[in-house]
């Protein structure tokens, strides 16, 4: 894969990376190594991670590490007297890298001193500077984060998100909507489930439904396991897997509370051996559609994309979303899969029973969600839409 123009040298800064899991996390292994296929030096700012290594390589793309780039580290710090520290942080990655373009993910929100800081260095440098809104949020520090620094060039990964940039004053000019991508060689629908079943094999036999969003309130966690309750009364062997997460960006520091409630509902429910939780590698996660009849993502938050969709498809596996942020541009009721209101877990039980018990339907969506991704939604697809628009400013 090439694209004409001269080769750069590109600067990426975000607060996580393997084996952090996230949304924005695995968008940047599939992201950044297409990056340096067409032939360019890609170098990522990221968050210390314990028994990681302070510099190191991902397929090509140079990870350099730093503990003030850690969020769960910080949220447990504070955030109070680090200005000069984090200036210090960029200026030696700057150094380092000498990038041609600074692209930063989600550094309009959580931290002000870094925002200001990646600022200060971009604009003593000259250099472009990207943002990615992978979210948004309703408070001042959004605001001003999105709205005050000096952004070159906004990236939103959903129209629902540059909506709501719009929204507080952003101009449509400065923000353009790229989708994220997946490897469809990765997700397929012939992967063979096997090596699922031999570590998991509770699942043989059983009729999945697969909730792969990092387990948690705001993910519909408990919309999940009430409707699990209802299937169970229609479909004997259904089961739920469901994504806990031991390595993950918990600025809140909410993540186990959640967990624990979760946890609580399933024992209350009786519904025990009905429930799969672990936490998967990347490359398991594959393997855990495959093993799946239907995937589920219903979100009670405005979940601004949601990568999850474009794996579900990407393996021929119709999803069930709620209509909430980014994910309704992506599935379509009746089409590759249904969408259902915010806490919908009746409606979301309904169509579970459903697509178990219609091979054919299921197959139909299965196969349109797969055939929209190869046409729409290819990884390297989002590598040169983003390398085009790295090319109007350096």
């Amino acid at each position: 894969m090439t694209v004409s123009g001269k080769k750069l040298n590109i600067a990426h800064l975000h607060w996580g990376f393997p084996p952090l899991i996230g949304g924005v996390e695995t968008h940047l292994t599939i992201l950044l190594p297409h990056f340096v296929e067409m032939g360019h030096s890609v170098s990522l700012l990221t968050g210390t991670v314990e028994n990681c290594r302070v510099e190191d390589e991902f397929r090509g793309v140079g990870i350099f590490r730093a503990p003030l780039m850690d969020l769960n580290w910080l949220a447990r710090r504070g955030l109070a007297g680090i200005d000069k520290e984090i200036r210090e942080v960029f200026d030696r990655f700057i150094e380092r890298t000498k990038p041609d373009v600074l692209h930063a993910h989600n550094m309009h929100y959580f931290s002000k001193a870094h925002a200001c800081a990646l600022e200060a260095c971009a604009v003593k440098k000259g250099i472009p500077l990207i943002l990615t809104a992978h979210n948004v949020w309703d408070d001042e520090q959004f605001f001003e984060l999105t709205r005050r620094i000096k952004w070159t060039h906004i990236i939103s990964v959903s129209h629902f998100i540059k909506k709501e940039l719009i929204g507080i004053g952003c101009s449509h000019r400065q923000v353009t909507a790229i989708h994220h991508g997946i490897d469809i060689e990765m997700f397929r629908p012939d992967v063979d489930p096997a090596p699922i079943y031999e570590k998991y094999p509770q699942l043989k036999g059983r009729k999945i439904f697969f909730h792969p969003a990092r387990m948690g309130l705001a993910k519909g966690c408990d919309v999940s396991i009430k409707a699990l309750k209802l299937v169970k009364e229609k479909v004997r062997e259904a089961m739920l897997v469901l994504a806990g997460t031991k390595n993950t960006i918990d600025w809140g520091l909410t993540q186990q509370k959640d967990i624990a409630y979760l946890v609580h509902l399933v024992k209350e429910f009786g519904l025990k051996d009905s429930v799969l939780i672990d936490s998967y590698d990347l490359d398991e996660m594959p393997r855990l559609y495959a093993a799946s009849s239907v995937c589920i993502y219903p979100s009670t938050a405005f979940e601004p994309f949601g990568l999850t969709m474009l794996e579900a498809m990407a393996s021929g596996r119709p999803m069930v979303v709620t209509n909430a942020g980014g994910m309704p541009e992506i599935i379509q009721n009746g089409v590759n899969g249904y969408v259902i209101p915010m806490k919908g877990y009746e409606e979301l039980a309904t169509h579970i029973i459903q697509l178990f018990n219609d091979d054919d339907l299921r197959e139909r969506l299965g196969n349109t969600g797969r055939k929209m991704v190869e046409t729409r939604f290819r990884s390297q697809d989002v590598a040169e839409a983003t390398l085009n628009l790295y090319r109007k400013f350096t």
